[in-house]
């Protein structure tokens, strides 16, 4: 049996009734635990699954099961105990072979099996971005083993990129800058590697002004077909590969004068470095820093930005019928800004297939939150249109010591004080080493404004927890 959705649903059922709508999400962390508060709002019946106890969805959801979600039996067995609506997964490591088996029996995997499979496989990714879709991306080679790799990194040059093929968050990954880091590279691209693949991806090192998550919902159009519809941009720092801070918009233009209200703080600038001090060396400052952005290049880099997304997304949900597939994808793209007189250039990076972790911003700065548009696209709801309402930020509240539980958060008072700032706690039971345990969320009439709000009060709390 084919799931059926191109009509808008009819009605909503009761919770732990017979009749409930209800969904399953496939892992349970903090974007877990806001699809299933915007799932609760609307009278769904929520279940959880993660490899731990008392993950922050559990938390608000009807009921938990604990299993490790690569074991493919496991897996299907509560699926085909609970029956859901739609099986929504939450995070990478699911054994994507047990989504395949189950949607073929006529379950609805959000936003489809085979989605969710080449999202996984950096090598499925860059093969269906670059040589189906038709993105720009860096330049890259596929590895079999260690003396294929040597002769990869040899011919896309230093530095370079070395990735597992089944991997995500930075896992798996190394900058590598000479053959005698070639080695290391591998050796822990496999010990990292989520499955059993000694495949490896090299790709050429980007020097980016910006990493920016285009946010692209895939959702019934009210002409009753399946529309691929591109978000406003979302700026993004990482630290080790990791997601630390996100603004939206991407630049804050005024209109009165054709210009960025902030001054571009990009790669190496000076927020930047407050933000995320460098462990080592930066290998390069965007020269942008310091400098306005101006309208028309803005909506250049925006245009520019939407094609990919929307190319790459369409792309994921075809399928010989048509487009299949519902929910939100957070796409990620370098993008180099230009000098004067030349043009903006994006490269695609990674896409996935649901609320993207930059996309948490969405909670302040948007109408309805990244997490709100999944669970109505996944519900076969209408969304005529999404607005962004106010500049906004995110920054990380990270864990400093591993092995605690139970922490307490001290400083949320003095954070509050701040005109704008919200927190979210996402009240995980034990810490490991920058194990990210909340975030603090700023709006404010600048985008650099509200950066500097959400970094001072993520700090002050990350600086008081309490690991007993």
């Amino acid at each position: 049996m084919l799931v059926v959705y191109l009509s808008f649903r009819s009605e909503i059922g009761t919770p732990l009734l017979e009749g409930a709508t209800k969904i399953l999400l496939l892992g349970a962390g903090e974007l877990g635990k806001e699809i299933a508060i915007e799932a609760q709002r609307l009278g769904v019946e929520v279940v959880t699954v993660d490899r731990y106890d008392m993950p922050p969805a559990s938390h608000v959801a009807h009921r938990h099961y604990t299993i490790n979600m690569l074991d493919g039996k496991a897996l299907k067995t509560i699926v085909k105990r609970e029956k859901p609506d739609a099986v929504i997964p939450e995070i990478e490591a699911i054994n994507t072979d047990a989504l395949l088996e189950l949607e073929e029996e006529g379950f609805f995997i959000v936003p489809n099996a085979r989605a969710v499979k080449i999202t996984m496989d950096r090598i499925l990714l860059r093969k269906l971005a670059a040589e189906e879709a038709g993105a720009p991306t860096s330049k890259y080679m596929f590895a079999e083993d260690l003396e294929e790799l040597e002769d990869c990194c040899e011919k896309i040059g230093y530095p370079c990129l070395v990735k597992a093929q089944m991997s995500s968050g930075g896992l798996g990954s190394s900058v590598v800058t000479s053959r005698e880091m070639v080695k290391t590279a591998y050796e822990k691209a496999l010990k990292e590697a989520r499955g059993f693949s000694r495949q490896l991806i090299v790709e050429q090192l980007i020097n980016f002004d910006v990493e920016v998550t285009m946010l692209t919902l895939a959702h019934i159009g009210l002409d009753g077909n399946i529309t691929v519809t591109p978000l406003e941009p979302v700026g993004h720092v990482r630290s080790t590969g990791h997601y630390h801070v996100s603004w939206q918009p991407l630049f804050d233009i005024d209109p009165n004068t054709g210009y960025a209200k902030s001054p571009f703080e990009g790669y190496g600038g000076p927020m930047h470095l407050m933000e995320d001090p460098p462990q080592d060396k930066l290998r390069w400052k965007s020269s942008w820093n310091g400098r306005k952005i101006d309208a028309e290049r803005a909506k250049t880099i925006k245009e520019m930005l939407s094609d990919v997304a929307k190319r790459v997304v369409t792309k994921l949900l075809e399928t010989k019928e048509g487009l299949k597939g519902l929910g939100i994808f957070g796409c990620e793209i370098f993008v180099k800004l230009g000098d004067e007189g030349e043009k903006p250039q994006v490269f695609f990076n990674e896409v996935s297939p649901r609320p993207h972790d930059t996309g948490m911003v969405t909670l302040v700065t948007q109408d309805q939150s990244e997490m709100a548009l999944h669970v109505r696209a996944v519900l076969r709801l209408p969304i005529p249109e999404v607005k962004v309402l106010t500049c906004g930020a995110s920054h990380v509240i990270l864990a400093k010591v591993g092995g605690a539980w139970a922490p307490r958060y001290g400083g949320v008072s003095e954070a509050l004080k701040i005109p704008g700032v919200q927190l979210r706690l996402f009240g995980k039971p034990v810490t490991y080493v920058d194990r990210r345990m909340g975030i603090a969320l700023a709006i404010a009439d600048s985008i650099n404004e509200a950066r500097s709000k959400a970094m001072r009060a993520a700090h002050v709390v990350e600086g008081a927890i309490n690991y007993g």
